[in-house]
């Protein structure tokens, strides 16, 4: 009976994505958050008048990410797209290894892996350190106040990205203006379509370079797989697409928006800037993932089968939207979840998701928090904002939550 009430065509079904709360920047949407309490798997509303599942509760997101009855292909029916650009744009192009099905995502994953291995992440440490200690010593020699996202927060994973991929840095605006685009839930089809155009024109014409003359980077590995036979050039600029805005972007939003938590919470602060232990460094690091898992729109997928969940049917055609902010807020799971605290083990949250599409460069991401966040509040103790909170502008409009801007002083 509930499943007939809730598949009925509601106008009162709570519309998605949901606003926060005004003086609440970090938490989740509070009618998430509600829906989390009360109706852990519920319908909602999308831009285009569709009624997806909303699951909210952790133990069935886990499973449900697990799940092969599930598919992240946006090119099948009733898949809930975020906005008409991103509908457009997923109809008319080959979808990226993100948004493929087993086994052909498993084919291309593997294929990109070997960078990302931890050991592999971990050898790059010491550049990381010195590309971040580089940043800070420009900041404290520049004007004061600065901007944190342009001084520090978008310049280092920008250029830490481009080592790993053979990027040339000096590239790094043209990347990050159109890369953003790609983030904007308002972005238009011919937007969104003129800025994916020109990026995977400026990759094509890389691996062409990395074709006639290789080095080790991923990049050159890409082009030798395309000579190989293993992926078409199409297939390859679309993965060095791929890794270089996600590469960038939602860390250079963990960083700005960890810096501002942290600046928000003095005693949370105060234990990072004064640890030499690793181990409290990189537990600081998963509470802060946790804490404002900056993917705040959920991961998407589409049912391929009957699926029981929550005490729900999802049936087969039908949208599922999996917020892990909601997940990672659970007080069951977390208690006091809307507590900072780098004390918590937090291991298990799902900022990164979970299962087979999990985030590939979270080794990554995790090296450049734990140095950015052990090294910042060190060599800058006096760092505080500049200007109100309420005055900062968040990344509402965004896939990927975060500020445009952070105004600090010292």
């Amino acid at each position: 009976m509930t499943d007939v009430l809730a598949d009925t065509a509601d106008e009162t079904l709570p519309e998605f994505p949901m606003p926060r709360a005004a003086g609440c920047p970090f938490a989740p949407p509070p009618e998430m958050m509600r829906l989390h309490a009360e109706q852990p798997v519920s319908r909602v509303r999308l831009w285009d008048g569709s009624t997806p599942w909303l699951v909210t509760r952790y133990a069935d997101q886990r499973a449900l990410y697990g799940d092969a009855r599930l598919s992240v292909d946006p090119r099948r029916p009733g898949y809930p797209h975020s906005s008409a650009a991103f509908q457009q744009a997923f109809s008319r192009n080959p979808p990226s290894f993100l948004n493929m099905d087993d086994p052909e995502h498993a084919r291309i994953r593997r294929m990109v892996t070997a960078p990302f291995t931890i050991k592999r992440i971990e050898a790059m440490r010491p550049a990381v350190q010195r590309m971040t200690d580089d940043f800070i010593d420009t900041m404290l020699a520049g004007p004061n106040p600065v901007d944190l996202v342009e001084a520090l927060a978008l310049p280092l994973p920008s250029l830490v990205i481009c080592e790993v991929l053979g990027v040339p840095y000096g590239d790094h605006e043209f990347f990050q203006s159109k890369s953003k685009v790609g983030v904007r839930r308002d972005a238009s089809l011919q937007e969104s379509r003129a800025a994916t155009g020109v990026l995977l024109q400026y990759l094509d014409e890389q691996l062409e370079a990395k074709i006639a003359a290789p080095a080790d980077d991923m990049l050159s590995d890409l082009a030798a797989r395309t000579q190989a036979g293993d992926l078409t050039r199409h297939e390859a600029a679309m993965l060095g697409l791929l890794l270089l805005g996600a590469g960038h972007e939602t860390t250079a939003n963990m960083i700005a928006l960890g810096v501002l938590a942290f600046l928000e919470h003095p005693e949370q602060l105060a234990a990072v800037r004064d640890t030499d232990d690793p181990k409290l460094l990189a537990n600081a690091v998963e509470e802060m993932l946790r804490y404002l898992t900056v993917v705040h729109n959920g991961q998407r997928r589409v049912a391929l089968e009957d699926i029981e969940t929550g005490g729900r049917t999802v049936r087969a055609g039908e949208g599922v939207i999996i917020p892990g902010a909601t997940g990672n807020w659970e007080p069951g799971v977390y208690p006091g979840p809307e507590r900072l605290d780098v004390h918590r083990d937090a291991r298990r949250h799902m900022a990164f998701g979970f299962g087979i599409h999990q985030c590939l460069g979270q080794p990554l991401a995790r090296l450049e928090l734990q140095v950015v966040y052990g090294t910042l509040f060190r060599r800058v103790p006096t760092l505080r904002r500049a200007t109100e909170l309420e005055k900062i502008p968040f990344k509402d409009d965004g896939v990927v939550y975060g500020v445009y801007e952070l105004p600090v002083t010292w």
